[in-house]
């Protein structure tokens, strides 16, 4: 029996602010109530949008991220995620990618051949639309804009001028959605607050969903899927595991965590075990690797200062011996302290000669290739993303990697090791290829 590939659309917009989130979060769901088995992605280095994307659709998503992935492995994440229909937001506007134009929305829908609709903000704007939706169109070649979806409208008036605008230049509305301030995710300063800690997430994403179904064309919108592009059956490389009993913190301090690492650690005969450090859990006696993601530790400083089985447990796993490794927020806790909003030294792990701080907020964002110092789990060269605010008041000790951005340029020595414990503000993503 042949399988036909999977169907796939992406939701993308011109710019971030527009609403795709939201009407992704619909969409799912709305799709979902008429019986489609639908599974969703998100572009790019995002680790909170996939979250609100399981809760709306009831099954896991991944990150499709073309900067930093092959085509090879876009195209078998893809195909592998399961369901009959893939919906995939796209990050920032539809041709936005890393800071040499590489790994945007559009370069990922012409990898998977896969068609765009576009959510546009029409709050300030009626027949300009037109211009707009053409120059997306027809900016690239390689894009099918398949349809549009105006986000807050504000009368029907406004609505027969939108469509009127794009009728002119063939190109199909399949949803309005007016303007409503129920459709608002809160945020925080690393983006959206976290699906988990909004109690009435069902609640929302139940009432955005009501608002596509009363004003979007599903039939239209099933008909924008296509056949996803199949990649060839050959084996793409995988990050390699940090131990063989990798014990990995998860909970509301550190949540940022890439499925596919974790399916690429199993599928090379890892076990993965979970623990939680904001309920003073710590890895279990067994494990050979230690895995401290990134997340918000800065938000729950005295708690994990306060988790003496957490540090006891950590410590007795670098006494054995088994690789520690964390990243961004896990990089914080394996340090001395970290100085929160409010100018107060919270205790780490003491792993490290580290001290962070997040009273005076800097951004660091940007996609990385990162050059290992030394002997490194996942290999010499790895592609990676930085995104935090806080800033390193102290450091002493041997770097582990060498860091370059997407334009190549040096940013010197990151992150440190001793030992077995090693860590950085690099959110590794994939081998680099």
């Amino acid at each position: 029996m042949i399988s036909l590939p999977q169907k796939g659309l992406m939701i993308a917009a011109p710019q971030s602010g527009s609403g795709k989130t939201v009407v992704t979060l619909a969409l799912l769901r709305a799709l979902n109530k008429r019986g489609i088995d639908v599974r969703s992605a998100k572009a790019g280095p995002d680790y909170i949008d996939p979250a609100f994307h399981a809760i709306a659709s009831g099954a896991p998503s991944v990150n499709l991220d073309a900067w930093a992935m092959s085509a090879k492995r876009l195209g078998q994440l893809a195909n592998n995620q399961g369901g009959s229909h893939l919906l995939i937001e796209a990050m920032m506007g539809l041709y936005d990618g890393a800071a040499d134009g590489s790994g945007s929305g559009a370069e990922l829908a012409g990898t998977l051949d896969t068609p765009v609709l576009l959510v546009i903000d029409a709050a300030s704007q009626s027949h300009s639309v037109a211009a707009l939706v053409r120059g997306f169109r027809d900016h690239g070649r390689e894009i099918d804009v398949c349809g549009v979806i105006f986000n807050k409208v504000g009368s029907v008036r406004h609505e027969l001028m939108l469509r009127e605008a794009l009728e002119a230049i063939g190109v199909p509305v399949v949803g309005v959605v007016k303007r409503s301030e129920k459709l608002k995710l809160p945020q925080r300063h690393l983006g959206l607050v976290q699906a988990g800690e909004i109690s009435e997430i069902e609640e929302f994403i139940e009432g955005a969903a009501r608002e596509i179904i009363a004003g979007c064309d599903l039939e239209l919108l099933e008909n924008c899927f296509k056949p996803i592009k199949s990649p060839k059956n050959e084996t793409t490389a995988c990050m390699a595991p940090p131990g063989q009993n990798i014990a990995i913190a998860r909970d509301e301090a550190f949540s940022f965590i890439y499925p596919h690492l974790l399916n690429d650690w199993r599928s090379q005969g890892a076990q993965l075990s979970f623990f939680s450090p904001l309920a003073d859990e710590g890895p279990c006696n067994d494990s050979d690797g230690v895995y401290l993601p990134g997340g918000y530790p800065e938000l729950h400083g005295a708690k994990i200062a306060g988790g003496q089985n957490f540090a006891l447990q950590m410590a007795k796993a670098k006494k054995r011996g088994a690789l520690i490794y964390g990243e961004c927020g896990g990089f914080m806790v394996l340090g001395s302290g970290l100085v929160d909003s409010e100018g107060k030294m919270h205790k780490m792990l003491g792993f490290l000669e580290l001290e962070t701080s997040f009273k005076k907020r800097q951004l660091h964002l940007g996609y990385r290739v990162v050059q290992a110092k030394g002997e490194f789990f996942a290999g010499a060269s790895t592609n990676a993303h930085e995104f935090h605010y806080t800033s390193i008041i102290r450091q002493e000790g041997e770097p582990l990697f060498q860091a370059s951005d997407a334009l190549g340029e040096n940013l010197g020595a990151q992150g440190l090791r001793d030992d077995n414990v090693m860590g950085s503000y690099m959110h590794l993503i994939d081998v680099r290829h």
